[in-house]
């Protein structure tokens, strides 16, 4: 009898596979209220990682970190309707508390706008207070009918960014800069997701928003993820809130507006982006361990090589453990940190050690082969850097391969079917098309240039529409 596979293919069931993989990869577990999730510390290594690699580019953009209550009242939310109108199926009130009934109810945060409006109108004054540029890292909850652990949960780690600006030009130019600058950079340079930077479409935009910049990756079963957006707000929280400033002329006017987020959805398009039958894949760049020094026996030389080995890859700047669990069989041991993705694996046993080698094994490309321990901290971090790029073609083949030019909503719509994305003229498609399509559960995942750029306006001349199906 053949022996069964450690993971569900993803050719025979793709959702089974993605939790097969988070349960064995010991990434996360369901919480105890349905649709929360227990983030397991390899899971939230990774987590980790991104948020790392977010903040510096947030705060190389210049904003700062800062923190709002979890607890909104509910009257703060009424006051833009279309923001209140947009979160209204999703929220979390509280209606008691301390064994009383609250005078006022107060909502779980869903987003900050809100509350983040009612501080920057009391912060603003002049245009000398301008820009304000804030960032905070937060939990939100938003209750999911559907959850899905890191795709869709009822409550997830994201961060926010909230800005106030002198002029609508300024904040264009802000939530652009994000959106290319933390975003993009982010997702296409260390996560090696090839994503499509546009705008959404009127429908898609963010409730409050008169713009959406969007980043939308597509994985590894043809399906679309919007992995980060960046909002221009124009005035209206500003109108909301009374948030002005005094400008240089003497008169008092209202500031313009972004906000802007990523969220633990990103650990999820890791997985659906790179992982394979074996199981996770991480981009290097990102990997919390980028390599792994096993002992292959119980021997004291070998485990002394192992250590030395290590120290001298982490002189050479990879982040590196060891495993010297000689107690668990070498071949589960093995197996564990393929599923978790390491991208290399340095394997030393007592002939590999009689030769002065190492068996180097490759998670990325696959393959093996034997290396000179002595070459391992000059070989490594080249390999390192293949790999990412590796992937990063690998996403970006991949999503070219499935992606068809179609010219009626028909066609579009086979092709989300058939398990990718459609490229369609938004001229021809139109709001009247979007609405046929989400008819069969496709939607539009970006407006873009015709070629490949951020339009200027959802109704710019050559404006397409990407189309698909999404998680």
């Amino acid at each position: 009898m053949a022996k069964a596979p450690v993971l569900t293919p993803q050719h025979a069931d793709f959702p089974r596979w993605y939790q097969d993989l988070i349960g064995k990869a010991e990434l996360a577990d369901n919480g105890p209220v349905r649709g929360t999730m227990v983030m397991r510390p390899y899971g939230y290594a990774l987590w980790e990682r991104m948020q790392q690699e977010l903040d510096a580019r947030i705060k190389a953009a210049g904003a700062r970190n800062a923190y709002f209550p979890l607890f909104i009242p509910e009257s703060y939310l009424s006051r833009e309707a279309e923001h209140v109108e947009g979160f209204a199926p999703e929220l979390a009130v509280v209606t008691h508390g301390g064994g009383k009934r609250l005078e006022e109810p107060v909502v779980v945060r869903p987003t900050s706008e809100t509350i983040v409006n009612e501080y920057f109108a009391k912060w603003i004054n002049s245009y000398r207070d301008l820009p304000l540029l804030i960032n905070q890292w937060a939990n939100v909850v938003r209750w999911e009918m559907r959850p899905r652990v890191f795709l869709r949960t009822t409550e997830f780690l994201w961060q926010e960014g909230h800005t106030a600006h002198a002029s609508y030009e300024e904040a264009r130019d802000y939530a652009a800069r994000i959106h290319r600058e933390v975003y993009a950079d982010l997702l296409r340079n260390v996560l090696a997701i090839d994503v499509v930077l546009g705008r959404k479409s009127p429908a898609e935009r963010f409730a409050g928003a008169i713009n959406t910049l969007t980043l939308e990756g597509m994985m590894r079963d043809g399906k679309a993820l919007q992995l980060g957006t960046s909002h221009e707000l124009g005035q209206n929280f500003a109108k909301a809130f009374d948030t002005r400033y005094l400008g240089a002329d003497g008169m008092r006017q209202l500031v313009w507006q972004t906000s802007w987020g990523a969220s633990t959805r990103m650990v999820g398009g890791l997985i659906m982006s790179h992982g394979d039958d074996h199981g996770l894949r991480v981009p290097p760049r990102l990997a919390p361990v980028q390599a792994v020094v096993l002992a292959v026996k119980s021997d004291d030389a070998v485990s002394a090589a192992v250590r030395e080995s290590a120290a001298r890859l982490r002189g050479a700047g990879v982040r590196v453990e060891t495993d010297e669990r000689t107690d668990v069989p070498f071949g589960r041991r093995a197996v564990d940190w393929e599923l978790k993705g390491v991208p290399v694996r340095v394997e030393i046993g007592p002939r590999d050690l009689a030769d002065g080698t190492a068996t180097l094994v490759r998670r990325i490309p696959g393959g093996k082969q034997p290396v000179a321990l002595a070459a391992l901290p000059e070989l490594l971090p080249a390999l390192l850097e293949e790999d990412q790029a590796h992937l990063l073609r690998e996403s970006r083949e991949r999503r070219e391969a499935r992606t068809t030019e179609v010219a009626t909503v028909e066609e579009a719509a086979e092709a989300a079917a058939a398990g990718g994305w459609a490229r369609i003229p938004w001229a021809r498609l139109g709001p009247e098309g979007e609405a046929r399509l989400a008819r069969d559960a496709v939607s539009v995942r970006v407006l873009v240039a015709a070629d490949g750029s951020v339009p200027e306006s959802d109704d710019a001349p050559g404006t397409v529409a990407v189309v698909g199906r999404a998680y």
